[in-house]
């Protein structure tokens, strides 16, 4: 049987990561302490950084794994959240930098920067939204609202929320990003592909936010293909389908040759299969278990599948 998520915390250490273009490898890292996702099991051996992509538009490299909030930090900033905070400590630990947040997402940014200002922790890219039809006055408000609670010196990524009052935030966006007060815009959407094409083709953005799994093909055929010819950095949410993918190979074991690429877990495997792809820039996983998090973080190691593997894993997905 395949490794569970669980189970893959003992194993042996990852492999690096070749050189490999826009691709920076992976550098050691002192071992992880136990945490209570581990069931007991001994500290995992010397762990790696995850390797790095550059963001097409400045050439700045990002660590290729990166965090959702939706849900799973939703919770009350004011109390405590010893996983939670494991979670974030352990990404950081492990290379992560790219934490994804909303208003939209209750109380995420607001337990974001409870957690930041715990750990003592600076090392973020910190990435949030706009989410307002209310006009331009309440899109500034809501920024500001956000940099505040998740106690960033100034966002890395601000993005209009599935195309929210796009017409009004994104001139607020160019002002701010001239001004230094944001360093990248962008946009998020998950059903309105046409209009994201044409917005990649006539606007200058930084980064897109799409829907994108190894079920869910459909940004290979257009968005993505776009996205790597204007030089607009994407970032994958829902990786996993919310958990839909783990159930369809329930039961199912890894293939033989996933191995040769540092495969141990069917989390690894979907995510890979996303990394591989010259367009995506970073994954961005949420979780609130740490174990899950370790697990996730384990596809930033060893080499990438190249594309006769991926339509191999699609087969193996489907068969």
């Amino acid at each position: 049987m395949f490794p569970s998520r669980r189970r893959f915390l003992g194993l042996a250490s990852l492999a690096g990561l070749p050189a490999l273009g826009s691709i920076a490898p992976s550098k050691p890292l002192k071992p992880l302490k136990p945490s209570k996702g581990w069931e007991g099991q001994e500290p995992s051996p010397p762990i790696r950084a995850v390797f790095r992509k550059r963001i097409p538009k400045t050439g700045e490299w990002l660590p290729a794994i990166g965090l959702g909030s939706s849900r799973t930090f939703d919770a009350d900033p004011k109390a405590s959240h010893p996983a939670l905070e494991q979670v974030l400590s352990h990404f950081l630990d492990f290379g992560g930098s790219l934490v994804d947040s909303s208003p939209m997402y209750g109380q995420a940014e607001a337990l974001i920067g409870s957690l930041v200002r715990s750990l003592d922790r600076r090392d973020l890219f910190f990435a949030t939204k706009v989410w307002t039809a209310e006009g331009k006055k309440a899109g500034i408000a809501q920024m500001e609202s956000s940099q505040e609670k998740m106690e960033a010196d100034r966002i890395d990524l601000m993005q209009i929320h599935n195309l929210v009052g796009l017409e009004t935030h994104l001139p607020t966006l160019r002002e701010w990003k001239a001004e230094g007060r944001i360093r990248y815009l962008g946009i998020t959407e998950m059903r309105d592909w046409e209009r994201i094409e044409q917005l990649i083709l006539k606007q200058d953005l930084d980064f897109i936010q799409i829907p994108y799994s190894l079920a869910f093909r459909k940004a290979e055929e257009r968005i993505l293909p776009a996205a790597r010819d204007h030089g607009v950095a994407v970032l994958v949410m829902r990786p996993f389908e919310r958990g839909r993918l783990f159930r369809q190979v329930q039961g199912k074991e890894l293939p033989p040759w996933a191995a040769t690429f540092g495969i141990r877990s069917w989390a690894q495997f979907f995510l890979k299969y996303l990394l591989a792809h010259p367009a995506v820039s970073c994954p961005i996983p949420a979780t609130s278990k740490p174990h899950h998090l370790i697990d996730n973080m384990g596809a930033g190691h060893g080499p990438l599948p190249d594309e006769a593997t991926r339509r191999k894993m699609v087969a193996w997905l489907e068969s």
